[in-house]
């Protein structure tokens, strides 16, 4: 694919996913630009890597080479609406154009393919099992959907014979791979906006099974309804971690096999649910035959994802954490882990809801998740690709949470708020643009602090 066409053009280029394409496109010694809405981050670092970005939605902007439809593809996301000026240029003149999801495909199709399929723990657990294999030396690229704290990029890349990829249920775009190795993580309930019902979104991933190569495998969570190669914490799965205690804030485990029992792994990211996703990592690498000490040291020197449990400060009289977590099972996810780590403090979160829908679907199971916490600032909904529905907003989520301490505030009223409060650890939620206020409210907290 990429060795036909030189020119690689990207709409959305400054999303998680598209963005690690771009790098990969790059790395492979092809001509990259694109568009985004607005210049973040992940689009600075594409810059400076060479490749040429605009901002406006304006055929003008597409360089002139790009133009030859011979010589250029087109990747796009879905989160582009089709009445982009430039999609429809593209594809009023018949340029190849695919989108994010197939483009992985076919990039993925003839390697030894890991995929990490399930509603939560995706970018975490590709993240570990890329850095796995990438400290036993293995021949591969990893795509992940988050920024690796030990690579400080999206993209892992140390040969072409295997890959790790997300295998993402969002609008079923996970049914164009075919993997060796696939994992489930969780089925919850979620992208109802595509799906209509959970029942349509449990097909869904028993398609994704049957994408599976021959003599390939498949590992799932144990209890969820797909017949797999189990893993779980301290149950009777084919893999489990037994023995679990915390020194220092780090897990100690073992890992019982099949066959074995894997001695004393170290873990340094806090929550039953990165145990999990990093469990079924270790599954995956002594199935394809690597061994357990280097896999022991590797999994040892792993620090997580940005915006994944991230600690911003952590000091003995204050802790402010920042979490990527949208869901409701994440929320209680990121709760079980302050809990375990911080059993004795008083605990504020500040949430944003990230989409109309997913507020519309879960607010009942919303409002239990942010009743845990002893303070709350909730956030105005984040719209993402979304109009507003009728009666949907922060609002009506604000009166069913049972939690004495609540508050509703814009972004310019959180430092303000944050700084009246008492309690030592802090922690940011949500998927919408709440990271880009970390910095300055981390700034803000050491300077009152």
């Amino acid at each position: 694919m990429s060795k036909q066409k030189h020119n690689i053009y990207f709409i959305g280029i400054g999303g998680i996913g598209m963005s690690a394409l771009a790098r990969y496109f790059v790395a492979n010694g092809n001509a990259v630009v694109g568009y985004d809405k607005t210049p973040t981050e992940i689009t600075n670092a594409l810059q400076d890597i060479g490749v040429a970005i605009h901002f406006e939605d304006d055929i003008n902007s597409i360089p002139l080479k790009f133009k030859d439809r011979a010589n250029t593809l087109v990747v796009y996301t879905p989160a582009i609406p089709e009445t982009h000026m430039e999609l429809q240029y593209f594809r009023n003149n018949n340029f190849e154009i695919k989108k994010r999801s197939e483009i992985l495909g076919d990039i993925t199709r003839n390697t030894f393919c890991f995929a990490v399929a399930g509603t939560h723990g995706k970018t975490t657990t590709s993240s570990i099992l890329g850095h796995l294999l990438n400290e036993c030396d293995v021949n591969m690229t990893a795509f992940l959907g988050g920024i690796s704290e030990n690579y400080n990029s999206n993209l892992i890349l140390n040969g072409t014979k295997a890959t790790v990829v997300e295998a993402d249920e969002f609008d079923r775009s996970f049914l164009t791979l075919s993997p060796n190795y696939a994992c489930i993580t969780s089925m919850d309930a979620d992208h109802l906006d595509i799906y209509g019902d959970a029942s349509e979104l449990i097909k869904s991933f028993k398609d994704f099974t049957n994408k599976i190569k021959p003599k390939g495998k498949l590992f799932v969570k144990n209890g969820l309804p797909i017949e797999g190669i189990t893993y779980g914490i301290e149950d009777d799965s084919d893999y489990a971690a037994q023995n679990i205690r915390i020194e220092n804030g780090s897990y100690i485990f073992d890992v019982k096999t099949p066959t074995t029992i894997l001695k004393n792994f170290k873990f340094n990211l806090p929550g039953r649910h990165n145990l999990s996703n990093a469990l079924i990592a270790l599954a995956m690498s002594v199935e394809y035959g690597l061994p357990h000490q280097k896999l022991a040291k590797a999994l040892a020197n792993y620090r997580g994802v940005k915006r994944r449990f991230t600690y911003q400060i952590k000091t003995d009289d204050l802790v402010f954490i920042d979490d990527y977590a949208h869901h409701p099972e994440e929320i209680n996810a990121v709760h079980q882990a302050v809990r375990e780590m911080y059993p004795e403090d008083k605990v504020m979160a500040i949430f944003q809801p990230h989409l109309f829908s997913r507020t519309k679907d879960f607010v009942e199971e919303f409002a239990t998740a942010l009743s845990q916490f002893d303070e709350l600032l909730l956030l105005d909904i984040y719209p993402a690709r979304e109009l507003p529905i009728d009666g949907v907003d922060s609002k009506w989520l604000l009166e069913k949470i049972k939690n004495s301490n609540k508050k509703l505030v814009s972004k310019k009223e959180l430092i303000e708020e944050i700084k009246k409060s008492t309690a030592k650890v802090i922690l940011t939620i949500g998927a919408g643009d709440i990271g880009e206020e970390v910095k300055n409210i981390k700034k803000a907290l050491r300077i009152a602090s």
